[in-house]
């Protein structure tokens, strides 16, 4: 039977029409973030104040123009000097590596390093300065320093008497996951300086009003903070939610869906026994070594989560890192449904059935000259204590909750949104 060419065209025009009006719609009901509200609003908030600014790349509008251009190009707003977090402020730097104070060659501008021997704006470095602008896409997770720079600016901002202003972002995770114990006190580090819980499902403007609301700045009082709040974000949204171009937060993160997979086995690769997929194409995605067996351990971990996340067998070769050119074996992780299950559990589930199949190597004594930066990220020394008598993820589990439900509740004081 021969299909009619016209009503063939007119079924791909009816297609193309739908297709192109679900992505305008999704263009306009696009999260826009603080920056974008900033500028609609014609900087009022800045205007008549030298501002100093701490970004980095992922400080971006819908077009990509970084926030430091735009607000060095408005007429409205005098921008007087720039801060960098790790990684610098132009992203040119490698994770871990001290960042340097220096001129930043397209503006000119003085850029300051928070991620070097100073990690909080001294008075010279706020010389002149009447408001620190804040706008950094973090992802939702406390290990990662950005929000710790954040802290300890708003800390300076509080000292000197000095406007903190945050532009806002989306958290990648959502504003309603909530994981893992909060900080003890005597784990405080730049990968843990707030008694949050690993995963806290807050904006970095929630955060701050957080973090200032409860006295958590070691200044005695609360520093003048503003956030400029974003439109259309709710906390069920994700990242990939937003209709948001991503900018790597760092070099491993370079999409959204990887904050994700940062937090299933980001803190097993503070022990150095295990290749995480740093130095391949799958950062975080991946947990080898050279000896294991991974079909010992699919089967295993496939019991656990319901097809909410999923692992299958690889084998691979590191392009750079301590194993670069090593063939490794290990699984891969799918993250399916990551609303429905726990992702900090990953690792340590791995742990337990790794410790099933491989009863000799004992990763305790193997890995303890990483323990204490095992202990900080995890923000406690309890988890590595227990876990490791048993390898049992059973024994730790209720560490991972039991202040999940208070936290929600002081939390929810500082929702925007």
């Amino acid at each position: 039977m021969r299909k009619n060419p016209v009503v063939i065209l007119y079924i791909l025009g009816i297609l193309l029409f739908t297709q192109c009006t679900a992505y305008t719609q999704k263009s306009q009901n696009a999260v826009q973030t603080g920056i974008e509200v900033l500028t609609e609003t014609g900087f009022d908030i800045l205007k008549g104040k030298k501002v100093g600014l701490i970004t980095n790349p992922t400080g971006v509008n819908k077009q990509l123009k970084s926030t430091i251009d735009i607000l060095y190009e408005a007429k409205e707003v005098e921008l007087v000097a720039l801060y960098g977090p790790e990684h610098g402020v132009r992203g040119d730097m490698e994770a871990g590596k001290m960042v340097q104070t220096k001129t930043d060659p397209k503006t000119g501008l003085n850029v300051y390093s928070l991620y070097g021997k100073t990690k909080k704006p001294t008075p010279e470095m706020l010389k002149g300065i009447d408001v620190l602008v804040y706008d950094i896409q973090d992802i939702g997770c406390r290990s990662y320093t950005y929000i710790t720079t954040m802290g300890l600016a708003m800390e300076a901002a509080a000292e000197n008497n000095i406007e903190f202003i945050v532009l806002d972002r989306p958290n990648p995770l959502g504003g309603q996951k909530v994981e893992g114990m909060i900080l003890e006190e005597s784990f405080k580090s730049m990968v843990g300086a707030y008694p949050i819980p690993y995963v806290y499902g807050l904006s970095c403007g929630e955060l701050a009003r957080m973090i200032n609301g409860e006295n958590w700045l070691n200044t005695g009082k609360r520093c003048k903070l503003k956030v400029v709040k974003m439109k259309n974000w709710d906390r069920s949204m994700v990242f990939d939610d937003t209709g948001l171009p991503w900018v790597p937060s760092s070099p491993h993160i370079p999409d959204a869906r990887k904050a994700f997979y940062y937090v299933a086995t980001g803190i097993l690769g503070e022990l150095s026994l295990f290749n995480i997929g740093v130095g391949y194409t799958l950062p975080f995605e991946l947990i080898a070594n050279d000896f294991m067996n991974p079909d010992l351990i699919v089967g295993k971990l496939n019991t656990f989560y319901e097809g909410d996340i999923l692992f299958r067998p690889i084998t691979f070769k590191p392009y750079y890192g301590k194993d670069a050119q090593k063939v490794l074996h290990g699984i891969q992780v799918y993250v399916i449904h990551p609303e429905k299950a726990s992702l900090l559990s990953v690792q340590f589930k791995f742990l337990e059935v790794f410790h099933s199949v491989y009863p000799n190597v004992d990763v305790a004594s193997l890995s303890s000259d990483r323990h204490n930066m095992f202990d900080k990220v995890n923000g406690s020394s309890k988890i590595r204590e227990i876990f490791f008598q048993r390898y049992k993820f059973a024994d730790i589990d209720p560490l991972f909750k039991k202040d999940i439900a208070a936290f929600k509740n002081s939390s929810s004081k500082y929702f925007l949104y």
